[in-house]
Formats: C-alpha cells, sequence, structure tokens
C-alpha cells in the first residue's frame, strides 16, 4: 500500500527560531484580505513561497528561494527524519481541549487509479495549474497536505507522544491553535512508521490540489527523464498523515456563494417548489440549529431575508446520477445537484469552472458578503460525518469540490520539503525494517 519515506527538511535558521509565528502562515484560502497584507508585508514570510506574488508567481518564488538558501534563511536538516506535529485546539462551542496527533513525512505520489491514496472531493482545476507552476520552478513544498489513515491500535502514537516532548517549535497559530513541532530520527524507530503505513490506503482530508499538482509534476518528470528509476524525489510529496480513528479529527462546513445570477429572489423561490420544503426564517442566526440534525437541510440567505430548505425526501430517487446511494445521500451532493444544477441552471459538470459560485468557510464573513452585496446570496451547509467521507473515498466515487474543511488546518513554513535531487538524495533503504 501506501509507501511513505522520512525527509531532510529545510527550516527556517535556528537563529530565526524565535520569530517563527512571525514567518509561518496559514493555508491561502482560510484567511482574510488584511491577514494576507499583514502576511506579504513579511519579506521572510513563508507566504513567498507558497502563494507567491506578481505577474510571473513561479519565478518569483524561485527567486526568492535562491535567495533564502543562499542567505541561509532556511537550513537543510542534516538527517532525514519523520516530524511529529500535534495540534491543541478547542472545538468551536466546546470547553475542553482537544490535540490532533499526526506526523509529517513523504508519500510517493500515487495516481487516483492505484487505489493507495484516495479522494473524496474534486479538484479545480486553474488551482491545480497553479500549483504545478509552483513545483516546476522551486520543486519544494512549503505546506503539507493532510492524509488519513486507520489504525485501530493507535501503533505510532506511544513514539509521537515521546518525542513530542522534545519540541522544535512551541507556538500559538492565527487560529489560537497551539502548534508544536518534533523530530524522530532514530531509523528503528522511523521504519516502524515506514511499516505501519505500508498496510495502509491513504484518505486525502486536504490538498486536493496541491496533491493532483504532485502527481502531475511527477508524471511529467519521469516522461522526459530516460533515466527514470522511480527514486527520484520528484516522485514523493510532503503530508501530514493523522489517525481517522481518532476523536479529534473535526469537519466543519464550508458554505456557497453566488454572484452574477440572472433569477431574483422571487423566482428562486418559486423554482424551488418542486423540490424543496421552504421556511421562511425571522433572523439568520437561526439558520445553524435549523438545519444542523436535518439531512438535506442548508440555510439560503439574501440581503433582507433568509429561509431553512430542505429537500423533499422521495425526490432523492430522482437524482439521476450513475452513482452509489451513499455518495447520492451526501448532503452537500443534493446541495450541487438540486439546487444549484436544477434550480440556478449551472450543470454539475460546470460547478467547478464557475465564476458565479465562490466558498467561504467564516460564516460571519459569508453573511457580511450578502449584506453587503459583494454576493447575491449564499447557501449555509453544515458538517459532514468522518465516516461518510471514509465511505465516499472507499466507494471510489468524489463529492463536489470544497465539501469538507478539516479543522485545524495546517501550518505552511513550519518546515518545507524539497525535491530536488541534490537534497532528496539519501539511502532511504537504512530505514526499512
Amino acid at each position: 500500500m501506501a509507501e511513505i519515506l522520512p525527509l531532510k527538511a529545510y527550516r527556517y535558521h535556528h537563529g530565526l527560531s524565535d520569530k517563527i509565528e512571525e514567518l509561518t502562515s496559514p493555508l491561502f484560502d482560510v484567511v482574510s484580505e488584511k491577514q494576507r497584507e499583514a502576511l506579504y508585508a513579511n519579506p521572510l514570510n513563508s507566504i513567498h513561497l507558497s502563494v507567491p506574488l506578481g505577474p510571473d508567481p513561479a519565478k518569483r518564488a524561485r527567486e526568492t528561494l535562491d535567495s533564502w538558501k543562499r542567505d541561509k534563511v532556511i537550513v537543510q536538516d542534516d538527517l532525514p527524519g519523520i516530524y511529529v506535529y500535534y495540534q491543541y485546539f478547542k472545538f468551536p462551542g466546546l470547553e475542553e481541549e482537544s490535540c490532533r496527533k499526526g506526523f509529517i513525512a513523504q508519500i510517493r505520489s500515487y495516481d487516483w487509479d492505484e487505489k493507495v491514496v484516495l479522494r473524496h472531493e474534486n479538484t479545480i482545476a486553474k488551482a491545480v495549474d497553479d500549483r504545478i507552476d509552483l513545483l516546476r520552478a522551486t520543486q519544494i513544498q512549503s505546506s503539507p497536505t493532510h492524509g488519513l489513515y486507520e489504525d485501530p491500535l493507535y501503533e505510532l502514537e506511544p513514539y509521537m507522544d515521546e518525542a513530542i516532548m522534545d519540541p522544535l517549535y512551541d507556538l500559538e497559530d492565527y487560529q489560537g491553535v497551539r502548534e508544536v513541532l518534533a523530530v524522530i530520527h532514530d531509523a528503528g524507530i522511523i521504519a516502524k512508521f515506514l511499516d505501519v503505513l505500508k498496510k495502509k490506503q491513504v484518505i486525502l482530508a486536504d490538498g486536493h490540489h496541491r496533491y493532483q499538482g504532485a502527481v502531475a509534476f511527477r508524471k511529467e518528470m519521469s516522461e522526459s527523464n530516460p533515466g527514470h528509476s522511480g527514486k527520484e524525489g520528484y516522485n514523493y510529496h510532503l503530508m501530514y498523515f493523522t489517525n481517522a480513528l481518532t476523536k479529534n479529527l473535526r469537519i466543519l462546513p464550508t458554505h456557497r456563494l453566488f454572484t452574477d445570477i440572472s433569477l431574483s429572489e422571487g423566482e428562486i423561490l418559486e423554482k424551488l417548489e418542486p423540490w424543496f420544503i421552504i421556511r421562511q426564517l425571522n433572523d439568520v442566526e437561526e439558520v445553524s440549529d435549523l438545519i444542523l440534525q436535518k439531512k438535506w437541510a442548508f440555510g439560503l440567505i439574501f440581503k433582507n431575508s433568509a429561509y431553512k430548505i430542505r429537500l423533499i425526501p422521495e425526490k432523492i430517487k430522482e437524482m439521476d446520477l450513475p452513482i452509489p446511494d451513499l455518495v447520492k445521500e451526501v448532503d452537500m451532493m443534493v446541495l450541487h445537484y438540486f439546487f444549484i444544477d436544477k434550480v440556478l441552471g449551472i450543470p454539475m459538470e460546470e460547478q467547478r469552472y464557475s465564476e458565479k459560485l465562490a466558498y467561504e468557510r467564516n460564516l460571519v464573513r459569508c453573511v457580511s458578503k450578502v449584506e453587503g452585496g459583494s454576493a447575491s446570496f449564499a447557501i449555509l451547509t453544515k458538517d459532514i460525518a468522518m465516516k461518510q467521507v471514509l465511505d465516499v473515498c472507499k466507494s471510489g466515487y468524489t463529492m463536489p469540490q470544497k465539501s469538507t474543511y478539516f479543522y485545524p488546518k495546517t501550518l505552511s513554513g513550519l518546515l518545507f520539503g524539497s525535491i530536488a535531487e541534490e537534497d532528496f538524495s539519501f539511502p532511504y533503504d537504512a530505514f526499512h525494517l
């Protein structure tokens, strides 16, 4: 199954360790415009490698990387390691602190049809192309994607618990999450990590675009390399691994925003009636509670009005798609088929590319965009159960794009994974049992 390797990570020079909070950055799609401006204002922030600015962003990232290596802003660790990564946080609305335990390593970039890395949602083509351009230019990864493996015995947890007692970094991030990173260099222990994962499939929780970009880059490089062996750095990808069976995994909702829709509020409500039960609300704050425990229920928010809409249960039989029932019954599939396709008239196959559809994880920002007029209206969604995500992945089918938001997000810049051959090359056989 999954072949993973330790990595010789690049990290910020130890002289910058006390400024690590200022140098790390959130994933680009979870920060506000003001937060981005502050990140870009720091010339050493990792955002300059993960989401570079300028007319030729990939070239800019390459120049930044060359400069940082030359000036020893970032320095490569001497030995490969498994990087243990713990996040201490509170779920929204709860007082008890949780800890999501995991580790960062390299995984072979498997094609989807190999059934080793499983996806659960579709991607947006332009975002994948941007990731490929960046990999071509830099051959470095500044943020790991997030993969899940199932281990009912929690075999690796004791080794991670021991390592985390001697952290490389211990900081608080933009989410108020305590982020702790440590490293394991012991070859015998590393071999146990490799052995456990080689028996597992990996479910991609977050980072579908970055992972698909890595797969495309691997194919491009292997086709242009007459001596391709499969052991080159470009065959691997940086990933953060967590046990899918832990209780500290939570998937938060991602809401949908719509612009430039030709239908009026009244026309939308009229087109909804054959498909949905509609209930007008007095206050938008009622929406979350009313849809929380209801199957196929959503909030529909206009500037001066709000509704709860719920699919008429019998209508699920009219979903004319060649997919299993377990996928048809996912809330996001219902939303994209019956509301976005049937009511708004944006076909399923065009939704990934539609400029009329945007995504917002923050409820307050979502509502304010509608009230401020930058969006015509919004659909509020609820979180998806972990079991449902696992079931969809194992079915071989996918959900619509941006169906899941695993909380908390990983940070960019705690470490960097280079797949350039001069950085990657090492006798990795030493780590096999």
